[in-house]
């Protein structure tokens, strides 16, 4: 299942689970749209794969399984597999 992280790994910005615009790699780095499409260039930062859309979890599904609560802050800093 995937971890639907809440925040931008590269600028903190809100990534809840139940919007469109957010984006994953493989190991599920987590990025706003606006980074992903911008300075990422759809390539994550930490492991250099390919960002792709992730998909959204609403109304049952989020209430069964929520978003997972991670720390806040920039980690786009080199480690993959968060």
């Amino acid at each position: 299942m995937l971890a639907m992280k809440q925040h931008c790994e590269r600028c903190e910005a809100a990534t809840p689970a139940d919007i469109d615009g957010c984006y994953i790699c493989s190991f599920e780095c987590t990025f706003c749209r606006d980074c992903a499409e911008g300075a990422l260039a759809m390539a994550c930062p930490n492991c250099g794969g390919v960002l792709v859309e992730r998909p959204t979890r609403t109304g049952e599904a989020l209430r069964r399984s929520p978003a997972e609560r991670e720390e806040r802050g920039p980690r786009a800093t080199g480690a993959a597999g968060n």
